[in-house]
């Protein structure tokens, strides 16, 4: 149960996606410490904000090593994180320069390792913990964001993969889940987008937050990511074909008539051998 003794962090929770999963941790009675750029607002007391642009790396280190995560979680024994944080920055491949690729890298990828750290040390301490990364359907698909977002989140599930195989006799488990043509809000082509979910829809943020408050759940779950994209992936299904494996029956022979069995199927036999009178 991952709502006694427990308390959550989450990065990129002011608005969307992440608001959502904000909502549905307050509402499992959940303290929450979430990291943005902007605050959220509101007057729950169990809700901590603290105002960090994630894409700063070095101001990332230096409010880790202030100890504010670290005293946040001293006084629980589960600790839930979620690495929500991301910046989708739709760009073309020749405008990409080398400061949009190190921006986008780092809000995406280099801070889920940064503050994933910060919290393994508690996490082994207790032999219990649990990491959700927020992953896209950019990581297999290619998106139609910047190559370097598609490149980020693709290393976010690499990522979590390799914190799975090396964290799992710890009691510690790695998810990711990767959330495809949601409904945030954000002005956008929508009637054009719900064309491309074969559901004839978008997804909404709290089906995503559910399945990560799944992931935390989950302890027999390490390693994978959870693809929510209302059946993207099967639009261009082909129909089912025949097997290659079936023999197909042989015409019949011409000028002979072909027998039938009991059951009225043809029955085709071989020609008898000739003889030499």
């Amino acid at each position: 149960e991952p709502n006694r003794g427990a308390c959550a962090i989450v990065t990129g929770h002011s608005r969307g996606l992440g608001a959502a999963l904000v909502d549905a941790l307050l509402a499992q009675g959940l303290p929450v410490l979430a990291l943005a750029r902007g605050a959220r607002g509101g007057a729950d007391a169990r809700l901590r904000e603290v105002t960090l642009d994630l894409a700063d790396g070095a101001a990332l280190q230096r409010w880790l090593a202030g100890g504010e995560l670290a005293a946040f979680v001293a006084g629980h024994a589960r600790v839930l994180l979620i690495n929500n944080a991301g910046s989708p920055y739709p760009q073309e491949l020749d405008a990409i320069t080398l400061e949009d690729w190190q921006r986008v890298i780092a809000v995406n990828l280099t801070s889920v390792f940064l503050v994933t750290r910060a919290c393994l040390p508690h996490m082994r301490e207790q032999h219990w913990g649990r990491i959700v990364n927020v992953s896209s359907g950019a990581a297999r698909t290619g998106g139609m964001m910047g190559l370097h977002y598609s490149t980020a989140k693709a290393g976010v599930e690499g990522l979590t993969r390799a914190y799975a195989s090396r964290l799992v006799k710890e009691g510690i488990t790695c998810n990711a889940v990767a959330p495809m043509l949601i409904h945030t809000g954000e002005k956008r082509n929508n009637e054009a987008r719900k064309k491309m979910v074969p559901l004839g829809r978008q997804g909404l943020p709290d089906e995503v937050a559910d399945a990560i408050v799944l992931c935390a759940r989950t302890e027999f779950m390490t390693g994978q990511t959870l693809h929510m994209s209302g059946g993207v992936y099967y639009r261009g299904v082909p129909p089912r074909r025949p097997s290659v494996l079936a023999r197909p029956t042989p015409p019949p022979q011409s000028g002979r008539a072909t027998p039938q069995g009991s059951d009225g199927v043809a029955q085709h036999t071989r020609p008898e051998p000739h003889t030499r009178a």
